[in-house]
């Protein structure tokens, strides 16, 4: 525990510079990360993240409680006492789990708007403290609007605005009361209660209990545990929890692809653990720290993160009588497209946005999204009757989903896709990670569709370049450019020295080579 106890330590004894851009507060698509070694994530952060967040709810009128989650990262605890600690010296009603249990995001987002659903006169919001799959040594923390979801970017953009000014003021007008009497004003909230109370509201539980499949459950030391544990005990559901550690460390977790721990449920790599034993169940599921995502395991081993949204999508039109026919299916710009002709078979309108499950709330509160799903294994979908369950990405939900659909149709979900690929053809997907200076990363930002002077990609004709996402057109941050046989887009990372490739072709594997190839050579003549 020494390193975990070092990284604690420096939480506190590392003070950022605000003169240095690193070491400022910024929010990338899911709130502000960084780590407490590298000044990127302290006591100061917090301090003016959580005063900033106090003043936005003031000025928006946000009167309701705050509903506060952490996941298992060693910085999660002390940030949320630091948070709650801020946030109760600004009278804040703040809602938090008892006995110190952890929170899923999915949990917060549900208790978001369950509340608001209830009152008309105040509104709730909520803040999650966590970096999701991110490597142990990581911390994050990010607020959720009255909408449930992840604030969009005005408001992080006034938060990120407001918590600078404290952190160059090293904090010292932040209000803050001692931990104990914030925990003594705070009132404790039964998330996970709550929560399963909901779940028949929006996934058939009681096809999946006479069905009496057998269900693995890896929580990967994650916030996911005490929800499975609960649903394991008293609900009728074979589910057997394979891992019950909670480690800040996450020593237990096999090495990702690069050889870092990283919690990410939809790497094969880092899912080796439930891998292995998958024979065991007909269908297994793990989740990143916060549950936000999912992985999905049949005996075909884990399902393509891609490959599993197009399977939910195409179930979810065909076994939803109660939904409107005007429902439109969103995904990302850089999930398959596949989704394309699933949502198009089954006579839906598609929404394509950009990278970031932000651009799905709105249309999942309103009710005018089925489903919004992104390439990266986080997904949420309205209940039976076409209401919001969750804006923010719900990784238990679609575990539950994967075995709703095996019980109803018979067919796993590698099994149910193959179906897909005989009726609407089997493209082949890759996304890369390239090196990349900060230069290059904010080069990304200037590109246009004229950037790209080719006619030409993988021996195709380019069709469309795009630097705005075709359903609302908000920057993509990055570009895609598209043939009749494939595509790429490339997007720079928003916490690593790296950005991001996404290719995909409807010829084959050789072919994908040539479009990420081709695609790296016209990133270096543009950036």
């Amino acid at each position: 525990m020494g390193v975990i106890q070092n990284l604690q330590d420096a939480f506190y004894a590392v003070k950022p510079d605000a003169s240095f851009a690193a070491q400022k507060v910024a929010f990338g698509t899911s709130g502000h990360r960084g780590s407490a070694s590298k000044a990127t994530f302290n006591e100061l952060h917090i301090l003016a993240i959580a005063q900033a967040v106090a003043d936005y709810r003031a000025q928006a009128n946000i009167t309701g409680p705050l509903f506060l989650g952490l996941d298992t990262h060693a910085l999660s605890r002390p940030a949320w006492e630091v948070t709650l600690q801020v946030l109760a010296a600004n009278n804040v009603d703040v809602r938090i789990a008892a006995d110190n249990q952890v929170t899923a995001t999915p949990l917060v987002s549900r208790a978001i708007l369950e509340f608001n659903n209830a009152k008309s006169d105040m509104l709730a919001d909520g803040i999650i403290i966590t970096p999701s799959h991110n490597p142990p040594e990581d911390g994050g923390i990010k607020y959720n609007t009255p909408d449930g979801g992840p604030a969009d970017g005005d408001v992080t953009g006034w938060i990120e605005r407001r918590a600078n000014e404290y952190l160059q003021g090293n904090c010292r007008n932040v209000n803050r009361i001692s931990l104990t009497d914030a925990v003594r004003k705070a009132q404790e909230y039964d998330y996970i209660g709550r929560y399963i109370a909901g779940l028949e509201q929006v996934i058939n539980l009681e096809v999946i209990r006479k069905s009496g499949l057998k269900l693995g459950v890896d929580p990967m030391g994650g916030t996911a545990l005490p929800v499975w544990q609960a649903l394991a005990n008293g609900y009728g559901l074979n589910i057997n929890v394979v891992n019950e550690i909670i480690d800040p460390a996450f020593a237990f977790m096999p090495p990702d692809h690069d050889g870092r721990i990283r919690m990410d449920c939809s790497s094969t790599a880092a899912m080796a653990n439930l891998l292995i034993i998958r024979e065991q169940f007909d269908i297994a599921f793990g989740n990143d720290p916060d549950a936000d995502r999912h992985g999905i395991v049949d005996s075909a081993g884990l399902m393509n993160p891609n490959h599993f949204l197009c399977v939910c999508v195409d179930y979810l039109l065909t076994h939803r009588p109660q939904w409107s026919a005007a429902l439109k299916v969103g995904k990302t710009l850089v999930t398959s497209s596949m989704m394309d002709r699933v949502v198009r078979a089954n006579s839906r309108e598609l929404y394509e946005v950009p990278v970031g499950f932000k651009w799905f709330v709105q249309g999942l509160y309103s009710s005018e999204l089925a489903f919004g799903g992104e390439e990266s294994a986080g997904a949420s979908f309205l209940t039976r009757d076409g209401k919001p369950w969750s804006t923010d990405k719900d990784g238990i939900l679609l575990c539950l989903l994967a075995a709703e659909i095996l019980a109803v149709t018979g067919l796993k979900p590698s099994e149910y896709y193959a179906k897909l690929v005989t009726e609407h053809g089997n493209p082949v997907y890759r996304r890369i990670d390239a090196p990349a200076t900060a230069e290059q990363k904010a080069a990304f930002k200037k590109l246009t569709a004229a950037s790209i002077t080719a006619s030409q990609l993988a021996g195709s004709e380019i069709i469309a370049v795009h630097t705005q996402a075709p359903g609302n057109g908000a920057s993509i941050g990055g570009i895609k450019v598209s043939t009749s046989e494939g595509w790429f887009a490339a997007r720079p990372s928003g916490t690593e020295d790296i950005y991001k490739i996404y290719a995909e072709s409807f010829i084959g594997e050789s072919h994908l080579q040539q479009l990420i190839d081709e695609a790296q050579s016209l990133l270096k003549s543009v950036l």
